[in-house]
């Protein structure tokens, strides 16, 4: 955790502050409850970093960074520091800042007052696990930014963005979509033609579609192992369009 990330589809995690509240489903085996719980720590408390809220800083070389990867950005319990790390990423345009977020409904009152049309190292994104939250969806296409994402991770049921856009009014807004099944010893299967559609889906709307596991335990079988119709599926954003 930190300056180097096993995540497929990052380089890097930074965390200024940890703890979350489960809000859905997808919550329900979350790995920060495990690992902080193992630490000694309450992982429903949120609580700002005492060693790595400036971290990206001291990064010299620009990167992709999942933020908050053991929180959610948009807590109302970050309320009182989230200005201050807006600060970080604005003082730091070298770096990516990959933004995901199951509270979509915050974001729009909690940008940073020069906004504007969406900051070019910012990428904003929720999560969807099944067709019930694709409302979270709805809430993110109203926000204008540079790359908008799902990431349907643990997928645990059929998504059909169909509901929401067309494939060409999705084109433009949604530029990336990453799928992934469960890990862990209590983990919900993922069938392979729900993260199918969901490339299907991608492929007629022209979004970029990143597979990062398959899910299981004690393998996960991400990275080479995660294979569909007999590729890996590791695409990411090209463009960061203003819509």
């Amino acid at each position: 955790m930190g300056e180097h990330s096993a995540i497929g589809w990052t380089q890097s995690t930074w965390n200024p502050w940890y703890g979350c509240t489960k809000v859905s489903p997808g919550c329900a085996h979350c790995y920060m409850f495990r690992e902080q719980t193992r630490y000694g720590n309450n992982p429903d408390v949120v609580r700002r970093s005492k060693t790595k809220f400036g971290e990206p800083t001291k990064w010299k070389d620009g990167r992709l960074v999942f933020t908050c990867s053991w929180s959610d950005w948009f807590h109302e319990a970050a309320d009182a520091w989230r200005d201050e790390a807006w600060d970080v990423i604005r003082a730091t345009p070298r770096h990516t800042y990959q933004i995901l977020t199951k509270r979509p409904e915050r974001i729009a009152a909690h940008l940073p007052s020069d906004w504007g049309d969406g900051w070019p190292n910012v990428w904003l994104g929720t999560s969807i696990e099944n067709q019930r939250w694709t409302t979270r969806l709805e809430e993110l296409i109203a926000i204008s930014a540079r790359v908008r994402f799902v990431s349907a991770e643990p997928l645990l049921g059929p998504v059909d963005f169909g509901t929401i856009s067309t494939p060409d009014e999705l084109h433009n807004e949604l530029h990336w979509v990453i799928v992934g099944g469960e890990s862990g010893a209590q983990h919900r299967p993922m069938r392979e033609e729900w993260a199918r559609s969901l490339r299907d889906q991608c492929a007629r709307a022209a979004i970029p579609f990143f597979l990062k596991q398959l899910g299981g335990h004690p393998d996960a079988r991400a990275h080479e192992k995660a294979v569909l119709d007999g590729r890996t599926w590791t695409e990411m954003p090209t463009t960061q369009a203003v819509v």
